[in-house]
């Protein structure tokens, strides 16, 4: 209700149509990457409940179902649907935290990033602080060794400042290497190996 009153004060008072401007950024986003607004219906139907058939999809966007099967394998051969089995972070009973680092070497950092079961992915920024990775363990203590045990001892890397993850707004899905267990770990005396250059 407080986003409507938003929308009135600021379309009355300052002559701006937020639904207009809404419209228009996704205008934007789906042109810019060779979607029209069937296949933005149909990303969101699959985005909110990934289960549903290509029939299902078919009678919501009024298109037949061999329609919607050539616009979903467009999708994905663009590269713009992927589809992610993983684990919920939301409800994992897991703990998480993100590092941002400064490093002279980014690319190593991803390369170790890809490699290491503990750490789940990684985003180059730009600014001072290049790199902000997500990290997965069983305490707090694990994560404390998986940074020391591969960031705080690297030359490379300028600042490491770890904060951990208490909440996160919606469901947040992310391959994790159940395998590994995240039980304790003592990274100066166990590597998994997957991260060694």
């Amino acid at each position: 209700m407080l986003s409507l009153y938003c929308y009135i004060a600021i379309s009355r008072y300052m002559n701006i149509d937020l639904f207009f401007i809404k419209r228009w950024r996704k205008k934007m986003i789906s042109e810019k990457i060779g979607m029209d607004d069937i296949d933005c219906r149909i990303m969101d139907l699959i985005q909110r409940e990934p289960s549903l058939t290509h029939t299902q999809i078919a009678e919501h966007v009024n298109r037949s179902q061999p329609t919607v099967g050539m616009r979903v394998k467009k999708l994905e051969k663009l590269g713009v649907l992927k589809y992610q089995a993983g684990v919920n972070i939301k409800t994992a009973d897991l703990y998480f935290a993100r590092i941002d680092l400064q490093t002279k070497n980014p690319k190593r950092i991803f390369s170790m990033v890809e490699n290491c079961p503990f750490m789940l992915t990684a985003f180059r920024l730009s600014g001072s602080t290049n790199i902000s990775i997500l990290v997965a363990g069983s305490s707090l203590k694990d994560l404390d060794h998986v940074v020391n045990h591969h960031l705080r001892g690297d030359p490379e890397v300028i600042t490491v400042h770890m904060d951990i993850i208490e909440d996160v707004a919606g469901d947040l899905v992310l391959p994790i290497d159940l395998n590994l267990g995240y039980s304790k770990i003592d990274l100066e005396n166990y590597c998994c190996g997957k991260c060694k250059d």
